[in-house]
């Protein structure tokens, strides 16, 4: 995984919105709309993160269905079983744990610029 995207992927670990995002589609896929009702996310927020989150493959579009206009409605599943931020000595480390993928026990730090990128095999 790249330095940029753990660090991307960090941040939104830190959104409100892309976190509740996260926690409203754990359970069952759910549609934007959905999501933006149930939190009280303004639509346009919802989608924008909705799509930061897709970049950053923590989530992703399980079924699509037709809505009752005729639109195509994405309904979006969380693909994060556990996702952890550390900082510790003056790093910063990261860990996810995807529900499709085998587990990894393995820390990894973000670079926030100082040129250092190393994994951490605790």
């Amino acid at each position: 995984m790249g330095n940029e995207d753990l660090l991307g992927k960090s941040r939104l670990l830190t959104d409100e919105y892309a976190v509740k995002i996260l926690m409203a589609t754990v359970r069952s896929p759910r549609s934007a709309q959905q999501i933006s009702e149930q939190f009280g996310i303004p639509i346009a927020a919802c989608y924008r993160r909705i799509r930061d989150l897709e970049m950053a493959e923590l989530i992703r579009c399980t079924e699509r269905r037709l809505s009752r206009q005729g639109k195509r409605v994405c309904f979006y599943q969380s693909r994060v079983r556990t996702a952890a931020l550390q900082y510790e000595n003056g790093r910063l480390k990261v860990r996810f744990t995807m529900l499709d993928e085998a587990p990894d026990k393995d820390w990894q730090d973000v670079d926030l610029g100082d040129g250092s990128h190393k994994e951490d095999r605790r």
